[in-house]
């Protein structure tokens, strides 16, 4: 089999060739899109799921619906104890900066990038040094009164409504994409409900579109009660049997291969289904088979080779940014979670540990920050990488 004409895309974020099992979210999307349009009432968007489900995936693939519709958009990526404050000044200037070729009224953008840039000025402390001040590239000066106050809730409440107003008068919408949305810090999430909770009460044509962990709904209500008729909330999970083959089985006939119903039951065995896992022992598989079809002795002689490379880049290059205290109560997590790597009990881990659960708060506490294991509900954990705990089992040591 040529390794150039692989087709299989297992790359972090990467869109596999065949976007397999996402039709339903897909077509919901348009809807939005749609009424939002209108003028109709319609919530922001959360996708919530576990690592390599492939929710960065459908994150792209949203925001190219709403660029094919002609919105503006934008996108960020939340990191720990960062404000959103300059990543959303930029991602609002982009949205913008799409549709003003289309507007009618070029003060009114520049009255709206003023705005901008008086928000995103703000993210500098007061009486910072020039070097530490943020200078964004807009050719207008600062606003004063509005968006400046340097409360990031009553600002972004102003920009997202001004920024809305920018697209409403061009006939379109503005989409904000939002990942690892989880990792916003909490005073930033409180003022992005509060400026969705806006938007929706007037029916702006602004939606913001989250993906993040499992546990994403829980910090959005832990932030504000009516965030759970805030936003809709669909759950990313494992692809089933048919889409699962579909996703190796059509990018495989582009290019004139076919397989064996031996080798997809053997692949899915693997894979479970999970996305991530459905490209790599796909790329790995197409690049041992001798010929065409591949067969089931080719899936088990590549799947050793498949399992080191998600050892060394899925799994590895996670366990290592661990320290060792956090190793050895994802370890004990491991012994505990089962063959299913289902939830777990804290007060388990500390009688598997011996040692007493408040003791052991300030690792749980900082694997739940680096992403690696979520609290499902109180009192319980659980990996946010699917087989992790088999591989912590199987390879990892203190």
């Amino acid at each position: 089999m040529d390794p150039v004409r692989n087709p299989y895309a297992p790359g972090a974020g990467q869109r596999p060739p065949e976007l397999a099992g996402r039709d339903r979210e897909l077509q919901q999307f348009d809807v939005v899109l749609e009424r939002i349009a209108r003028g109709r009432p319609e919530r922001s968007l959360v996708l919530t799921g576990l690592r390599g489900v492939g929710k960065t995936v459908l994150l792209n693939a949203l925001r190219s619906q709403a660029i094919r519709r002609l919105w503006g958009t934008g996108k960020i990526e939340a990191r720990p104890d960062q404000s959103i404050r300059r990543p959303l000044a930029s991602a609002l200037h982009m949205a913008v900066r799409e549709l003003t070729p289309r507007h009618r009224d070029p003060e009114q953008v520049d009255q709206f990038l003023s705005v901008l840039k008086a928000f995103a000025l703000k993210s500098a402390a007061d009486g910072a040094k020039l070097r530490d001040r943020w200078h964004p590239g807009i050719d207008v000066a600062a606003a004063s009164g509005r968006a400046d106050t340097g409360d990031i809730e009553v600002d972004l409440v102003e920009l997202l409504v001004d920024a809305a107003g920018v697209a409403r008068d061009v006939g379109v919408g503005i989409a904000v994409f939002v990942d690892e949305m989880q990792d916003i810090p909490p005073t930033d999430v409180s003022a992005l409900c509060a400026a969705c909770h806006e938007l929706s009460q007037q029916a702006l044509p602004l939606v913001v579109v989250g993906a993040g962990l499992p546990h994403l709904p829980a910090v959005l209500s832990a932030s504000k009660s009516y965030s759970e008729r805030l936003f809709r909330y669909v759950r990313i999970d494992r692809l089933d049997r048919d889409a699962a083959d579909l996703a190796l089985v059509a990018p495989a006939a582009e290019e004139g291969v076919e397989y064996e119903q031996e080798a997809l039951d053997a692949l899915y065995t693997a894979t479970e289904g999970y996305p991530y896992f459905v490209q790599a022992y796909g790329k790995v598989t197409w690049d041992h088979a001798p010929a065409v079809p591949i067969t089931a002795d080719d899936v088990r002689v590549a799947a050793p080779d498949a399992e080191a490379e998600l050892a060394v880049g899925f799994f590895g290059s996670r366990y290592e940014r661990a320290t060792p205290a956090e190793r050895e109560y994802l370890q004990a997590m491991a012994s505990l979670s089962g063959e299913v790597d289902g939830t777990v009990a804290t007060s388990d881990v500390a009688v598997q540990l011996g040692r007493k659960p408040s003791s052991l708060s300030p690792a749980r506490d900082s694997l739940i920050k680096k992403g690696l294991i979520y609290s499902a509900e109180r009192g319980t954990i659980a990996f946010t990488v699917p087989h992790f705990g088999i591989y912590l089992r199987q390879h990892a040591t203190t």
